[in-house]
């Protein structure tokens, strides 16, 4: 049982380090949701939780966690979500671009599901940028997420 805790999933690396660097920024433990126990959400007060964006949303293991999310258990609790993305000024296709407007990100979708869950979105949600579709980072996104995140204490 903790009162901080981060949570993700990761498909090539980024999003972890993303996690990572921001369970080291706020003194939180940091779980994949694949491994995430309810006992892990018990006196819960803050939660991020993030997912790399795959086909405009977040994971499938991401859904499920917030599905799986008892009615309550997000109620007194602080909460931000994140995601890892191509900007879109990284991206050649116009047409591309206009359907990441149009459909957004996955940390948009993340935040809604935690208020609908009961949760207080402490911050604003964030997307942190990747190179290209595989990664890497681009550079200073770890640190512009430790900044980030510790806004929420």
């Amino acid at each position: 049982m903790t009162e901080r805790l981060v949570v993700y999933d990761s498909v090539f690396g980024n999003t972890a380090k993303i996690a990572k660097a921001i369970g080291e920024a706020i003194e939180a433990p940091v779980r994949k949701v694949s491994e995430v126990s309810q006992n892990d959400l018990e006196n819960l007060k803050v939660l991020f939780v993030g997912s790399p964006t795959r086909a405009f949303n977040p994971t499938p293991a991401t859904k499920n966690f917030l599905k799986g999310l008892q009615g309550d258990a997000m109620i007194n609790v602080k909460a931000a979500a994140f995601d890892t993305r191509i900007a879109p000024e990284d991206i050649d296709s116009d047409f591309f671009r206009w359907f990441i407007k149009t459909m957004g990100y996955a940390d948009k979708k993340i935040a809604k599901q935690l208020v609908k869950k009961g949760a207080s979105l402490a911050l604003d949600s964030a997307g942190f940028a990747v190179k290209d579709s595989e990664g890497p980072l681009k550079d200073g996104e770890l640190e512009r997420a430790k900044a980030w995140a510790k806004a929420i204490l």
